[in-house]
């Protein structure tokens, strides 16, 4: 984009949000963007001082001192959070994003990541029925074959032409193209052996193959029915009775589907009584229909988070975890949810962060729309690396494909919590609490970050709820615990303590959330040795080690250290 059309798109933009609902009854901090903007368009961005910006957006007299009146600062923070939120909501659609960076008041300029996502999702669905046909390859002895070869392939474009469910495209637009339909022709005498083959276009892997034999002097017939033969299997992959490629098949048996989707639903609620649902659907599924790929790795993903949320054991869902991604993948090895679900274990539960990124990656290229494959990603996998930037790219990604989920909600703010960008962690966890007042897990995350920003008041309130919300789970009330700790109220922190020594006589109390009680009281040794223990039950926390603000009085501590390499991560 040239100068010009760039000053031209920033104040359209700054006129959307101007215009916008989140910026409509914050009149300074719209004077405040107006003027850095329009400063920083007419060349004068690098004069935009703190100084500068007191006297000239907040009306401040000449002995302005931003050592002692820090007005400016405070609502560039200010300012930094609205802007998120309006390219979280109203402004997802924007082409282009206005930042304030963090140690400056001269904004940035830059296109819409996630918007551009969509529309080479949108573009790369539009492709998916497109086939072209390569020149086959003439293979036969004296290499006289060219005339069989060249009507080979123009009989299978003239039968594929006429197919309702596809799109032909000529071979000087094979870079366009989904699929590629290619092969070779062979002589032996009078006979003749053509080889036709279907690859994907992106990564030049074959997908299918077939052999027929003929005479050379029946030319048409053979060329007739290797054509027949592509086009019924194309017919059947993007026909309609079937989903596109790269997306599971739907199980034939109505009942299993049915199921399945049932325990989708109470997987996506997250509390302990529906994540065990989720499993009792999933097995239901599987008992219906054992081929349905789908069914095993929600079966796999509920086993899984049966572990993460403390509902049980770790080394009770191991293998059952495992087992079912593996089995997933096996039934079907282009189901977007088999990949995922087998990602999250290699992330998870392996510690085997390349494998898992690779998964990742590979899921996200069979369907870019699948949401909960960039969620994983951003949370699973870039976050524990210390990889924030991008983890906060594919969170936003998945938030845009599934604007309404509280579990993606919530994490956008955990990312936040981890960025150390407290205040934008916390509008985005009291969207979350708006769109879903009754999900436990975000009054969670909101005391955390509220444990961070100094106001323990409001933690402990937020964690009071979480364990209303959820009465039986014990890591609500290890948060609270700490929460009392860090607050200064002893006894009733000991008392949970106490509490949560008794639970774990009748079920699984993750040692993580004892260590962080005993940190938070200042008990060093005590907590390391229960951090130990979460290691050695290779709890799911333990995978935010790097980046989670909880442990950063302990940085310079040998011990977390040597914990963290062991994980396999890297300093961040």
């Amino acid at each position: 984009m040239n100068p010009k059309g760039q000053d031209d798109a920033v104040r359209h933009e700054l006129e959307l949000i101007g215009g916008s609902a989140t910026f409509r009854q914050v009149d300074r901090l719209k004077r405040f963007l107006e003027f850095v903007v329009l400063e920083t368009v007419a060349g004068r961005g690098n004069q935009l001082k703190e100084y500068v910006v007191g006297v000239q957006v907040f009306d401040k007299d000449t002995s302005f001192d931003p050592r002692t009146d820090p007005i400016v600062r405070v609502q560039a923070r200010r300012l930094r959070s609205r802007l998120a939120r309006y390219y979280a909501d109203e402004g997802q659609q924007s082409a282009l994003v206005i930042e304030l960076p963090k140690g400056g008041y001269t904004p940035s300029f830059r296109r819409n990541e996630v918007v551009a996502t969509k529309r080479s999702v949108a573009g790369a669905l539009a492709r998916q029925n497109t086939v072209s046909v390569a020149p086959f390859d003439d293979q036969s002895e004296d290499g006289d074959l060219g005339y069989f070869c060249g009507g080979l392939g123009q009989e299978i474009v003239h039968r594929m032409i006429g197919s309702e469910t596809l799109r032909v495209l000529a071979w000087e637009h094979k870079a366009d193209a989904a699929m590629v339909v290619g092969g070779s022709v062979r002589r032996a005498k009078s006979r003749v052996r053509v080889a036709v083959q279907l690859m994907d276009g992106a990564s030049g892997a074959y997908l299918w193959s077939e052999v027929l034999d003929g005479e050379v002097a029946d030319a048409l017939d053979i060329q007739a029915r290797a054509a027949q033969a592509v086009v019924a299997k194309l017919d059947d992959s993007f026909g309609p009775n079937s989903l596109r490629r790269g997306f599971p098949r739907a199980a034939e048996n109505l009942a299993a589907r049915n199921l399945y989707l049932q325990g989708r639903y109470h997987l996506n609620q997250r509390s302990e009584e529906s994540l065990r649902k989720a499993v009792e659907f999933f097995e239901k599924a599987i008992v219906e229909d054992g081929r349905f790929a789908q069914a095993h790795s929600g079966l796999a993903d509920a086993y899984s988070l049966l572990g993460h949320y403390g509902v049980l054991a770790p080394a009770e869902v191991w293998t059952k975890t495992a087992s079912s991604a593996a089995s997933a993948v096996i039934l079907n090895a282009n189901c977007v949810e088999s990949r995922t679900s087998l990602a999250h274990v290699r992330s998870t539960q392996d510690w085997d962060w390349l494998e898992a990124e690779r998964e990742f990656r590979r899921a996200i290229s069979l369907d870019p729309r699948h949401a909960t494959a960039h969620h994983w990603y951003a949370v699973s996998c870039l976050a524990p690396m210390g990889r924030l930037d991008e983890a906060l790219e594919e969170i936003l990604i998945a938030q845009s494909l599934d604007p309404v989920s509280s579990i993606i909600g919530r994490e956008v703010a955990v990312i936040h919590y981890y960025r150390r960008d407290f205040d934008t962690a916390l509008e985005n966890i009291d969207h979350t609490v708006e769109l879903n007042p009754h999900f436990s897990p975000a009054y969670w995350t909101l005391g955390l970050i509220q444990e961070q920003r100094g106001d323990l008041d409001e933690s402990m309130a937020a964690f009071q709820r979480a364990v209303q919300l959820s009465p039986g789970n014990p890591r609500m009330k290890g948060a609270l615990g700490r929460a009392y700790a860090l607050s200064g109220k002893r006894g009733e922190a000991l008392r949970i303590l106490e509490e949560l020594r008794g639970v774990a006589d009748r079920r699984y109390v993750s040692p993580f959330d004892l260590a962080s009680m005993h940190f938070a009281l200042g008990d060093e040794e005590t907590g390391f040795q229960w951090l130990t223990k979460a290691f050695e039950d290779r709890c799911f926390e333990l995978l935010s080690i790097r980046v989670d603000p909880r442990f950063d009085l302990l940085r310079s501590n040998p011990r977390l250290e040597e914990l963290a390499r062991r994980l396999g991560l890297a300093r961040v």
